[in-house]
């Protein structure tokens, strides 16, 4: 009798509610900690190839060409990761990003434009993986604990998105100490610089190996192999072409875009005609490192107030109320000037922008994961899609408009994306509100029978 009352709380404990609790933290560590390790080499590498690769705007024409890939391969990475599964496309899509690194070693048309290539493939499968193999997780963790689903994904993307941030911070410090001595144009210099970023990428991969494997819906089609071309097309259309007839995503598409739009204008113009000309080249690495840690501490914050769909709305409000002062003070106010204001206006401004981008980051994230509970593959390969796609729009577009203009451009691509995003957010409050007030109608068209049952009855009696 003892041994039974022993034994059967050990079994109901250990196996449904324990084991999955310790899973679901550990993974959420292990891929934010490997995806920090992967992007503070290659977002600092992303920031010294306008700089480094000067010769006929190698670096430039590479970057562009790698979003451009990115963007074509995002409309078939949903099918690429139902395929391997979430687990196996994230470690093959680390592949991209160290081969883009080592091309750097060797600089040339024959290297970097493969690597580009290949890196925009890579690129689509790990941020598709990534996204459904977090939302999953929070998804897993929220039901074995009992908690609320919002808040989960809001805290597991606010963790991811707060060490993902900080790779601007470290990887930029680490550029910037390697090649302090204004040397970044040497061989030596960038060639000890680009092995070390290599040794950071491999370790990433390394840990990426130790992800729990995830059997969640989406990845049940890649059981059928007799299926085989047939089940892919299908697949494709799906989560392409059905999620383009859904309100929900059209009018999440232009806030997706905005979100690429601003990343671009930090990268390629906010650094050229703003920090450059203020710091200097040697204080690009500074000024990304102040956007970077603000990029990071907002989105743990973000994403700890993330509950549901009003916080959402709350904090997009604000973050997109801070980029819309930076651009219109870009636009109306700022002027070059000397000495320490000089030096803190652009340290401010990069601040303000990585509030924004922390902002954008998380709260995308979950918004997906909590409108497309059925297709998020599909989902977060639409982010990706028009994300890139904006993102090498700009790149392409740089060099021939100017710095007025693309703020123009930038406003404009706030408001609309804003107006997008409330007009989404009204349309889901107001379909809340009218599924609480049927089932109250109806009890009250109950309640009315009764009393006309109770009437008739007393009639009858008397």
């Amino acid at each position: 009798m003892d041994s039974h009352d022993e034994e059967s709380p050990l079994v109901a404990d250990s196996s449904p509610v324990q084991t999955p609790k310790q899973n679901h933290a550990r993974d959420v560590h292990i891929l934010s900690s490997a995806f920090l390790l992967i992007f503070l080499a290659y977002g600092a590498a992303q920031n010294l190839e306008s700089t480094l690769n000067t010769e006929e705007d190698l670096g430039t024409t590479s970057l562009g060409i790698l979003y451009l890939s990115f963007t074509f391969f995002s409309l078939v990475a949903s099918v690429v990761v139902r395929r391997l599964g979430t687990k196996n496309a994230l470690v093959l899509g680390t592949t991209g990003y160290w081969l883009f690194i080592a091309a750097n070693l060797k600089p040339t048309w024959y290297t970097m434009v493969p690597a580009s290539v290949y890196l925009g493939f890579s690129a689509s499968i790990i941020w598709v993986g990534q996204g459904t193999y977090l939302t999953s997780t929070a998804r897993s963790h929220a039901k074995d604990c009992n908690l609320h689903e919002g808040t989960v994904i809001g805290n597991f993307n606010g963790e991811f998105w707060g060490m993902f941030a900080s790779n601007q911070f470290v990887g930029n410090l680490i550029s910037l100490a390697m090649l302090s001595d204004g040397t970044e144009g040497s061989t030596s210099g960038t060639t000890l610089l680009f092995v070390v970023f290599l040794c950071s990428m491999t370790l990433g991969t390394i840990l990426m190996c130790f992800l729990t494997k995830r059997n969640h819906n989406a990845e049940d089609g890649t059981q059928d192999s007799s299926v085989g071309v047939y089940s892919t097309v299908v697949s494709l259309s799906k989560s392409l072409v059905t999620l383009l007839f859904d309100a929900r995503m059209l009018l999440t598409i232009p806030l997706i875009a905005y979100s690429g739009l601003q990343q671009a204008f930090v990268w390629a113009e906010f650094t050229k005609d703003i920090v450059t000309p203020a710091l200097g080249v040697s204080g690009v690495g500074g000024a990304m490192a102040v956007y970077g840690a603000f990029d990071a501490i907002c989105s743990l914050a973000a994403g700890r107030l993330t509950s549901g769909l009003t916080s959402i709305t709350l904090i997009v409000s604000g973050g997109a109320l801070i980029q819309a002062v930076v651009f219109l003070w870009l636009l109306l106010i700022y002027r070059l000037t000397s000495g320490v204001l000089g030096i803190m206006y652009p340290l401010l401004m990069a601040a303000m922008l990585g509030i924004g981008d922390g902002v954008f980051n998380t709260q995308l994230n979950a918004l997906l994961g909590i409108l497309f509970k059925h297709d998020t593959e599909g989902a977060f390969a639409q982010l990706k899609v028009w994300q890139s796609g904006s993102i090498a729009v700009v790149f392409f577009v740089s060099p021939y408009i100017s710095l007025k203009a693309m703020l123009v451009v930038m406003l404009a691509a706030l408001c609309l994306s804003y107006a997008g995003f409330l007009l989404l957010t009204l349309k889901k409050k107001k379909n809340y509100k009218h599924k609480c007030l049927v089932p109250f109608c109806s009890i009250t068209e109950v309640v009315h029978r009764l009393v006309e049952v109770e009437v008739i009855n007393n009639t009858l009696l008397l």
